[in-house]
Formats: C-alpha cells, structure tokens, sequence
C-alpha cells in the first residue's frame, strides 16, 4: 500500500466522507503489517470544504496550468519591477481567480457536495494565496490542501533594496567611489523602494476591490433569492385569492339554491294543506252522501 496514492484517493472525497475512509485505510494497512503507512495515512487532516473545492480544481490540468502560470508571471513581474506588466496581470488576476472559483463550485456540485458563497469566497482566499505564495502553490497543485491558507499581498523575495545590493555587490571595487558616483545608486534605491511600496499598496488595494466585488456578489445573490421567494408567495396569492373569488361564487351559487329550494318548500307546504283541506271537505261530502234516506 502507498501513501500517496491513499492520500490522491482520500483529497478527491467530499470532507463528510473523509475521516471514515482514512480510518478504513488505516486498519488495513495495519492488518497488512504496515505500520509506517498507517502512521503517514492517520496524519492525513480532513479538509474544509472550500480546501477540497479547491484540490478539485487542482486536479483539472488547464486549470491548474493557468492559475499556476499567472503565478509565476506576477512574481516575475514583482521581481523585475516592472508596474506596468504588473497592472495588466492584476487586472487578470480577478477575472481568472473569480472564473476559477465558480468552475470550483461546478465541481464540487458534480462530486455530490454543493457550497455555498461563503464557501465559494473562500476558494478566491485561496486561489490568490497560491498566486502569491509558492509554498501555497506547490500544495495546492499536489491537490492536497486542508485549509485556507493566510491570504498575502505580498510576493516573498522580491525586495528590492536587497536587489539593488545584490548588483552593488557585484560590481563593487576595491577602492571606495567617490561620493558623488554613490548619489545615483542612492536615489535608484529610493526609486525601486517608493516603487515597491507603490506596487504593493497596488496589490492591496486590488485585494481590497475583489473582496469588495465578492459582497457585492453575494449581495446580488441574496437579493435573487429574496426576489424568488417573494415572486412564490406573490403567485401563492395569486392563487388563494382566485381560489378565494372562485368559493365566494360556489357560495354565493348555494346560497340561491338554497333560498329556490326553500321557496319550493313553502309552495309544496301551501299545496300540501291545500290538498289536505280538499280531502277533508270531500270525506264530509261523502259522510254526508253515505247518510242519505237510508241513513236516516
């Protein structure tokens, strides 16, 4: 049995399903005699929904490679200080990390596990974590995140004061440059410094903008699902009050039989006494007729 492979199986399940599997392969690993493996797969953390979301996509190679490219060109760019590369791949940043973490729900849907906007919002903390971390990065490509890593606005090992010294460095000379060749040097440290505090105050406030964008988002979505709940109780009555006009018109409909009826009551009641005043009047008749001459 190999670790890794148990663990490409277990990162691929939805996290409800994970802790049951993980202690299933760890039994067998033991009742295989393979105490080490067992160690390493009992390591395994189940991951957040948003952390398995984003394996998912880790997985699909286009995907990957794009997200995983556009890393690299940022900290290329944030290396070589280079603003205006860097603002267009900003702008990028947002469209691809915002289509990626829809494409991320897609999946998780698929995989039997729907998320929510929280969760999908999560899945962006992450996706802009492995744009800018490489460490983040190379956990992710391996589809094995647990958690949302701490998001930074920042690329690690881009400073570049230490760039400047490393080129100073390098063309250094024995003999110390008078002051007046130092002055350059200076106020080109000064630039890249005002450049880089520029460039990072940029990515913050691009941060900024996308997480503005995602309550928007969610918002928008919430205001949907209120406008869908009011358009169902606005159709639900709709069809009680015509279901209320159609039951005022079956009363209204027995209320008139019932006053016809009763009238035909009364005229049967009339013609019932009528009848009975005849049937007495003719009994006397007859009475009167059967004590004729003999009679008497």
């Amino acid at each position: 049995m190999d670790a890794d492979d148990v663990a490409e199986e277990l990162y691929r399940l939805p996290p409800v399903q994970f802790t049951a599997a993980r202690n299933a392969q760890v039994v067998a690993a033991k009742r295989a005699g393979d105490a080490a493996t067992a160690r390493r797969i009992a390591a395994f953390h189940k991951p957040t929904l948003a952390a398995w979301a984003s394996n998912l996509l880790a997985r699909q190679k286009e995907e990957a490679r794009q997200l995983l490219e556009l890393a690299e060109a940022l900290r290329e760019a944030h290396r070589t200080l280079d603003p205006d590369r860097f603002r267009t791949l900003g702008h990028q940043q947002h469209a691809v990390v915002a289509g990626l973490a829809r494409q991320a729900g897609g999946l998780a849907r698929q995989a039997g596990q729907p998320v929510s906007p929280s969760v999908l919002h999560e899945v962006e903390q992450i996706l802009r974590a492995v744009l800018a971390d490489p460490e983040v990065a190379e956990q992710w490509a391996a589809g094995r995140l647990t958690k949302v890593p701490a998001v930074s606005t920042d690329f690690p090992g881009t400073s570049p004061l230490a760039q400047v010294s490393k080129k100073d460095a390098k063309t250094e000379r024995p003999t110390p440059a008078p002051a007046r060749e130092e002055a350059p040097d200076a106020a080109e440290a000064k630039r890249r410094a005002r450049l880089k505090e520029a460039m990072k105050a940029a990515t913050e406030a691009a941060a900024e903008a996308s997480r503005r964008d995602d309550d928007v988002r969610r918002a928008e979505e919430e205001h949907e699902r209120a406008a869908a709940r009011r358009s169902a109780a606005d159709e639900r009555v709709a069809l009680l009050t015509a279901q209320l006009g159609e039951a005022e018109q079956e009363r209204r409909t027995a209320a008139e039989a019932a006053d016809e009826a009763s009238e035909r009551v009364r005229d049967a009641a009339r013609e019932q006494k009528a009848a009975q005043r005849k049937s007495a009047s003719t009994s006397r008749a007859v009475d009167r007729l059967s004590g004729g001459p003999s009679g008497r």
